[in-house]
């Protein structure tokens, strides 16, 4: 059987998760409490020797490689706002290090993002690790299980965990037959009590999108196995006018990545599958050390349901706290808080130019109008609000004076921060800010800004909608 529409299947979902959180007085809703960050004075390189922590796939490395490494940010250019943005990520979480000696590509929409992530697994000889909220048993979806079962066939191992929620159009026995095919495959937190007893809440969901190939090469992002990505999102311009975007060509987002930071993947999804409780031992680990492929510094974050301070959370806030030159969001669904909201009003307001990239359209339509309740006070910060035309936005991603940059599966909305494993990547340097920046300027010429005289023409409809979406937000 065909699965429904993902937007009707991801606003029937929400409403369930809405209608048991109501109802459920144990549902979490709270974020951390927000910290004021002290703003390093003079961030030198010798300083930071000290403070960061800088791994390889060997482990912890000398101050004097952090110094060369640090160096070696600085040199990418902006040295200045680097230095103090890597200052506040040592400030801030000393605890959770970064990678370095990494390459990170960047990779737009599904054509380009699953080609790449299919070619992975078909060079793959040991095994491959697949986590994603979404696995349709359709069209290309379907596809991706094929090849998973023709490597399993090959020898090589295969795991894959999906989101029992999001992925429930699915019918069971497309999950049987990869069973049956030589895969091993878990389904987070059952949407039966009964199917894995003790791993069911049926408010906390596996959000992540990742990939990870001989723990030689790693994916993350935005981007589900679903059939929504069958085609590129600007193509949707050159095409019949009545193609529904929210049914394919999706606006989305991936990283790429090899080197040091991948084992640190593979230990993201061994912790998951082991944390559930999921059925077959997962093959081991390559046992020599994943060799430096690039020049690249990444940081893993990762959250889980119900955690008392959100890694990921915290480090957006935190950048956007510090942020001394820009802030460029690309976010697909934005319901902040207010926290977050006064983090980026409060931007504006000392001189830092930000400017969002959000959907014009959605296939959960009461999260859309949640995010514009927020647009009044934002626009009269002087925040700049752009909403993407043509196509659905589903991208997370931000940069950070040039220098910041982070590419993941956490939105900027109450679920992400609260109830979702999510997953994101940090890239530290210029060099894949400027990447990055060139796709954010590319989403924002696509994009039609929100001015404040016509925001303030809107209709009492429209206004009852964003009253409701920030009545249910923290629940959607």
């Amino acid at each position: 059987m065909a699965t429904p529409a993902i937007s009707r299947r991801g606003a029937l979902c929400a409403l369930a998760l809405s209608w048991v959180c109501l109802s459920n007085v144990s549902c979490s809703a709270t974020l951390p409490p927000r910290e004021a960050v002290a703003m390093p004075v003079a961030a030198s390189v010798g300083a930071l020797g000290r403070d960061l922590k800088v791994a390889d796939s060997k482990g912890e490395v000398s101050d004097a490689a952090t110094r060369n490494i640090v160096a070696g940010v600085a040199a990418e250019g902006h040295a200045k706002l680097a230095l103090h943005h890597l200052q506040v990520m040592a400030d801030g979480m000393p605890d959770v290090p970064l990678y370095r000696g990494n390459t990170a590509r960047l990779l737009i929409d599904g054509p380009q993002a699953l080609g790449a992530m299919r070619a992975a697994i078909a060079g793959a000889t040991r095994r491959v690790l697949l986590e994603s909220y979404i696995f349709e048993d359709e069209g290309l979806a379907r596809q991706m299980a094929d090849l998973l079962r023709s490597k399993a066939a090959q020898g090589v191992q295969i795991a894959v965990i999906y989101d029992s929620v999001g992925s429930l159009g699915s019918e069971k026995t497309f999950f049987e037959e990869l069973r049956a095919g030589g895969v091993a495959v878990c389904g987070y937190n059952p949407v039966s009590p009964f199917e894995r007893a003790g791993f069911w809440n049926i408010t906390q969901r596996d959000h992540r999108k990742l990939l990870v190939v001989d723990d030689r090469i790693g994916y993350t992002g935005g981007i589900n196995i679903s059939q929504v990505y069958a085609s590129g999102s600007f193509s949707l311009r050159r095409r019949a006018p009545q193609v529904d975007p929210l049914k394919n060509g999706w606006r989305d987002t991936q990283i790429e990545v090899q080197g040091p930071i991948v084992p640190a993947l593979a230990e993201s999804f061994e912790h998951q599958w082991n944390g559930q409780g999921c059925e077959g031992k997962l093959p081991p680990p390559p046992t020599t050390p994943t060799p430096v492929q690039g020049e690249r510094v990444l940081q893993l974050l990762l959250s889980q349901p119900g955690q008392k301070a959100n890694p990921i959370y915290r480090s957006v806030l935190r950048a956007i706290d510090a942020a001394q030159q820009s802030v460029h969001l690309t976010m697909a669904y934005f319901a902040p808080g207010e926290d977050m909201l006064k983090a980026l009003c409060d931007a504006s307001r000392r001189g830092v130019q930000v400017v969002l990239v959000l959907p014009s359209k959605s296939d959960f339509g009461l999260m859309l109008a949640a995010g514009r309740g927020y647009y009044q006070q934002l626009l009269e910060a002087g925040v700049q609000v752009h909403e993407l035309q043509d196509a659905m936005l589903h991208a997370k991603t931000a940069v950070v004076d040039g220098v910041w940059s982070t590419v993941g599966s956490s939105n900027l909305d109450w679920r992400s921060f609260a109830d979702n494993a999510e997953i994101n990547l940090v890239v530290v340097g210029d060099d894949f800010a400027q990447v990055l920046e060139a796709q954010f300027q590319r989403d924002l010429q696509a994009s039609a800004a929100i001015t404040p005289a016509a925001w303030a023409q809107r209709g009492l409809g429209a206004r009852l909608k964003e009253w409701t979406g920030r009545l249910f937000e923290r629940w959607l």
